[in-house]
């Protein structure tokens, strides 16, 4: 079983951020059948048996990545079927892109505070989440003077917890390629 792991603020190569290669193997020195970055934002697909086995690989390779160069951000694990799901929701069906600067999903904690009421939109106009799941929100981020909105420090400043953004295109092109 395919899943993908969402690390926030992690950029391999930098201070405190592992490589490509270590990365990887601290995936498969946890016990993932196979392991794969995908692209350079600390996104991440492995395959283990069950999503049991999956947070057990997590949890290990996280021990093993701050242990080997200090890496003590958040993980948001969730199933390559999961993402496929909500890719086929469309979530972003009713929004003009051209109208916005990125379209973004943000992987939020399960023992988060709920979400207010829907649509949530900044003081400075330049976030919008517009759909919610259990575990996600769904945003647009618009240029603001010459700064485009983000919709995870929105978030984590609004339910007090951590979150990790990707741009939707990433999950579409992750769940084209892995599902």
């Amino acid at each position: 079983m395919k899943h993908a792991v969402f690390f926030r603020n992690l950029n391999l190569g930098r201070p405190n951020c592992p490589t490509r290669a270590q990365f990887e193997a601290a995936f498969l020195a946890a016990g993932a059948v196979s392991a794969s970055s995908f692209l350079t934002n600390g996104t991440l697909v492995f395959e283990a048996r069950n999503k049991t086995q999956a947070r057990k690989l997590l949890a290990q390779a996280c021990d093993a990545l701050a242990a080997e160069c200090g890496l003590r951000e958040p993980a948001f694990l969730r199933s390559v079927d999961h993402l496929a799901e909500l890719v086929a929701l469309d979530p972003f069906a009713a929004v003009d892109r051209g109208s916005v600067y990125e379209i973004c999903v943000s992987f939020l904690d399960a023992k988060r505070s709920a979400l207010p009421a829907l649509p949530l939109v900044s003081k400075r106009q330049d976030v919008e989440v517009l759909h919610a799941t259990e575990g996600e929100a769904f945003s647009i981020s618009r240029v603001v003077g010459n700064t485009p909105g983000s919709p995870n420090a929105f978030l984590e400043k609004l339910l007090g917890a951590r979150a990790s953004t990707r741009a939707w295109n990433t999950v579409v092109r992750l769940v084209d390629k892995h599902a």
